[in-house]
C-alpha cells in the first residue's frame, strides 16, 4: 500500500477542517437567519414603547381615574434611587457591566444542569419585551439574538432604565415606580433601602412573593436581596444589620373608583369612540386626558344626591312595607302563594330595581356646555347605568317652557291670557282624554306667567293648541332633544320620553341667550410624550332670538322667585343669585325633577325608580323629591366656591312696560297696573278701554 506523505495529510485535514467550520458557519447563519426572521428588527428594538396607564384629569388637575391593562409609570434612571439599581445588580446580574448580553459562564452551566438561573438583565429584558415565556432552547437562542441587539442599541444605563420599568412586580403592576406605589404608596425616589430590597426581591416569581398575600415569604426575599448586597460590596454591614431590623409593612395603595365613577366611564367611552379615527387606546398609550369636571362642584352634588336619596328611600320603604297589596303586585304572584309571608318578608323578594330610590344630576356651564357635574345614580358598583345622559323618562311639566318658548317666539306675551278651564280632547285611537291641573282646581283667564309660575296643566295644553303640537315638538328639536317627541297634545305635560342631560342643555338655551351648546366632557387629549392628539370641537348653535330667551330666562325666574320653585329662597335659603327653573313630576309620582339655571350654571336632577310602575308615593312631586338636591347643590356651590353672581342681560328687544292689569292693555291714568316685559316687536299698540274710557289718553298708541 502506497504510503500517504505527511504534507498530503495535512493538506487533506486542513481541507476538512476548512469544510467543517464551513458547514458549521453555514449552519449557525441558517439558523441565525431562521430565528431572527420573527424577531424584532432594529427600528422595532430602537422604539421603546411599552403600555402605560392613562390618567383623567379634572379641570383643576385632580386625578378622576386610572386606566390600565398594566399598571405601569415611566420614570428615568436618574430617578431611581441608587441603592435600588445596586439590590437589582446584586441579585439578578453581578457581572451587568462586563458583559454583551451574555453570561458565558452561567449559560454554560445553565445548559449542562437545566434551565434558569443563567438569564442576565439584558436577556430578561429581551424575552419582557419581545419574546413569550415559554421554556425551550429555541426560545433560549432568540432571546440571546435579541439581547445581543439590544447590547449594540443601547448603553447599560438604558437597559437599565428599561428594564426596571418594563418588569413585572406582581397584581398587574409592572415597573419600579408603579410598584413603590402599589406596595408601598409612595413614589420610587422615597424608598427606603429594606423596602427597594423587597421589591427586587419579588422579581423571580411575584405572585409567590408578594407581600400582600405572603408578607414572610416576602422578608425572607428581602433579607436575601440584602445579603447579595453585602456580599457585592453595595452595602456595609451596618446597613445590612439596621436594614434586616426594619418592619418592611405595605401600605396597599386601593384601587379607587373616583370622585366622578360615572363621568370618567363616560370619558372612556368617548375615547373609545375616537380610537380608530386618532389611534388611541386609554389603556395602553399613557394618554392624559384633560375634562371639564369641576372637582369640587361633583363632590357637593354628590352629597346633595346621596343625602336626598337616603331620606328619599326611608320614605319609599315605609310605603312599601305598609302596602301589601302593592308589593304583591310588584311581584306579580298570586297573593294566596304568599299568605305565610310577612310583610317584611315579601318586601326583601321585590327585586332592587323595584324598590330602590335612584337618582341623577347634570350640570353645566351654560356659556360653552362644558360638564362641570355628572352623577348616573347611586351607586356605581351597584349599576353602572348612567341615568343622567342614558335614561329615557318622562319629563313631567318640565317640558311646558317648550310650549312656552314656542308662544313666545311666535309673537305671543308673557301677559297674553288662555282660559285656566277642561278641555276635551280626543286621541287617535278614538278615547277621550280630559287632563286636569295639579291640584283639581280651574278658574278663569290665566297669563302666561301665571301658568308657568304655577305648573298650570290646562293653561300649557291651550297654549300647546294655539301653536300646535307640531311646533312645539320643531323647538325641543331645536334645543337639542333628540328622543322620540310625539306631535300630539299631551306633549305639553311631557309624555315624551327625555334625557336629563339633553333637557339641561336645553334649559342652558335661556340664560345664554339663545345660543345651544353640545355638553361636552374633554377638552384635550396628550399623549406620552406630550403631544395634542385631541383637541375638543365645540358644537354650538344659535336656536332662539335673544329677546325669546329673555324672556323665557324671565318667565322661569318667577318659578322659582314666587312660583312652585318658591322653596328654593324661603326654605332652602338660596337667596341674592338670580335664577330661574322648572319643576316636574309625571303620573303618579314616578318621576321627580328640577331643572334650574343661574347666568354661570346650569344643573338638573331627576330622581325615581328604575322601574316605572313604582312611585315615590303620593305628593312626591318635583318641587319636593329633587328640588331638594338642586337648591342645596346651588347654595353650597355659591356660597364655598365663591361664583361670582351675575344677572342676566336684557336684549336691547325686551323693554319692560307698565300695563293695566286686568285688561293688559296699555293703561288710562284710571287703571290699575302692573309690569311686564315684552319683545318690542309685539308689545301692546292700544289702550284699555274699560278703566275711564272718555280718557283722551285712551286711543293713544306707543311709539317704538
Amino acid at each position: 500500500m502506497k504510503k500517504i506523505s505527511t504534507k498530503k495529510l495535512i493538506y487533506r485535514y486542513f481541507i476538512y477542517s476548512l469544510l467543517i467550520v464551513l458547514f458549521g458557519l453555514f449552519v449557525l447563519l441558517g439558523g441565525y437567519f431562521y430565528l431572527s426572521r420573527d424577531l424584532p428588527g432594529l427600528e422595532e428594538l430602537e422604539r421603546f414603547e411599552p403600555e402605560l396607564i392613562s390618567r383623567v384629569y379634572a379641570s383643576d388637575g385632580t386625578i378622576l381615574k386610572e386606566f390600565y391593562t398594566q399598571r405601569r409609570v415611566l420614570i428615568p434612571i436618574e430617578e431611581i434611587p441608587a441603592h435600588v439599581v445596586n439590590a437589582l445588580l446584586a441579585t439578578e446580574d453581578r457581572d451587568f457591566y462586563d458583559h454583551w448580553g451574555m453570561n458565558v459562564k452561567r449559560t454554560v452551566k445553565a445548559f449542562l444542569v437545566g434551565y434558569g438561573g443563567a438569564s442576565t438583565i439584558t436577556q430578561q429584558l429581551a424575552r419582557t419585551l419581545h419574546l413569550n415565556l415559554e421554556r425551550s432552547y429555541i426560545r433560549k437562542l432568540k432571546e440571546l439574538i435579541i439581547a445581543i441587539h439590544i447590547e449594540q442599541t443601547y448603553t447599560k444605563d438604558e437597559i437599565l432604565e428599561m428594564y426596571l420599568n418594563s418588569v413585572h412586580f406582581g397584581h398587574g403592576t409592572y415597573g419600579i415606580q408603579a410598584a413603590a406605589k402599589l406596595y408601598f404608596n409612595k413614589d420610587v425616589q422615597n424608598l427606603n433601602l429594606d423596602e427597594g430590597a423587597m421589591l427586587i426581591g419579588l422579581l423571580p416569581a411575584p405572585a409567590r412573593f408578594t407581600p400582600i398575600h405572603f408578607p414572610d415569604v416576602a422578608i425572607q426575599r428581602r433579607n436575601l436581596v440584602l445579603q447579595n448586597m453585602v456580599v457585592t460590596g453595595k452595602i456595609s454591614k451596618w446597613d445590612y444589620a439596621n436594614a434586616l431590623n426594619q418592619n418592611t409593612s405595605v401600605a396597599p395603595r386601593r384601587e379607587s373608583l373616583g370622585i366622578a365613577p360615572y363621568f370618567t366611564e363616560y370619558v372612556r367611552q368617548e375615547i373609545s369612540d375616537l380610537g380608530d379615527r386618532y389611534n388611541i387606546n386609554i389603556y395602553r398609550d399613557g394618554l392624559e386626558i384633560y375634562t371639564t369636571l369641576n372637582s369640587r362642584m361633583q363632590l357637593i352634588a354628590e352629597e346633595a344626591l346621596q343625602n336626598h336619596l337616603r331620606y328619599q328611600q326611608k320614605k319609599l320603604d315605609r310605603r312599601l312595607l305598609a302596602n301589601r297589596k302593592e308589593m304583591i303586585s310588584l311581584l306579580g304572584i298570586p297573593a294566596d302563594s304568599v299568605a305565610h309571608l310577612s310583610n317584611d318578608s315579601l318586601f326583601h323578594l321585590i327585586p332592587k330595581h323595584q324598590r330602590v330610590v335612584q337618582g341623577s344630576f347634570f350640570a353645566i356651564d351654560p356659556e360653552n356646555g362644558a360638564i362641570l357635574a355628572m352623577i348616573g345614580g347611586r351607586d356605581f358598583e351597584e349599576s353602572k347605568f348612567n341615568r343622567a345622559v342614558q335614561a329615557e323618562r318622562q319629563a313631567g311639566s318640565i317640558f311646558k317652557p317648550f310650549v312656552y318658548t314656542a308662544a313666545v317666539d311666535n309673537g305671543f306675551s308673557p301677559s297674553d291670557q288662555v282660559l285656566n278651564q277642561p278641555v276635551v280632547i280626543i286621541e287617535a285611537n278614538g278615547t277621550r282624554w280630559t287632563p286636569t291641573n295639579y291640584n283639581g282646581k280651574t278658574g278663569g283667564l290665566m297669563t302666561m306667567r301665571e301658568g308657568i309660575q304655577w305648573s298650570t296643566n290646562l293653561v300649557s295644553i291651550r297654549w300647546a293648541q294655539k301653536v300646535t303640537p307640531a311646533v312645539v315638538r320643531d323647538y325641543a328639536r331645536k334645543m337639542g332633544l333628540t328622543t322620540r317627541i310625539d306631535a300630539v297634545e299631551s306633549i305639553s305635560l311631557g309624555t315624551s320620553p327625555t334625557r336629563l342631560s339633553e333637557l339641561v342643555a336645553a334649559y342652558a338655551v335661556f340664560p345664554n341667550q339663545g345660543v345651544w351648546n353640545k355638553p361636552f366632557a374633554i377638552t384635550r387629549v396628550l399623549d406620552r410624550n406630550g403631544h395634542e392628539v385631541y383637541h375638543s370641537p365645540r358644537d354650538t348653535r344659535e336656536v332662539l332670538s335673544r329677546e325669546t330667551a329673555y324672556i323665557m330666562t324671565d318667565l322661569l325666574r318667577t318659578v322659582v322667585d314666587a312660583g312652585t320653585g318658591g322653596s328654593i329662597r324661603w326654605k332652602y335659603q338660596f337667596t341674592g343669585v338670580p335664577a330661574g327653573g322648572k319643576t316636574g313630576t309625571t303620573q303618579n309620582f314616578t318621576d321627580a325633577l328640577f331643572v334650574g339655571f343661574t347666568k354661570n350654571l346650569c344643573a338638573g336632577t331627576w330622581v325615581g325608580v328604575d322601574d316605572p310602575r313604582v312611585s315615590l308615593g303620593e305628593g312626591q312631586a318635583g318641587a319636593v323629591a329633587a328640588l331638594p338636591i338642586w337648591a342645596t347643590f346651588m347654595k353650597k356651590t355659591y356660597d364655598e366656591l365663591g361664583l361670582p353672581v351675575k344677572d342676566f342681560n336684557m336684549p336691547p328687544g325686551v323693554r319692560s312696560i307698565e300695563i293695566c292689569s286686568e285688561t293688559k292693555k296699555l293703561p288710562t291714568e284710571y287703571c290699575p297696573t302692573t309690569t311686564e316685559i315684552f319683545n318690542v316687536r309685539y308689545a301692546p299698540k292700544t289702550r284699555c278701554t274699560v278703566h275711564g274710557k272718555n280718557s283722551s289718553r285712551s286711543n293713544r298708541g306707543v311709539d317704538f
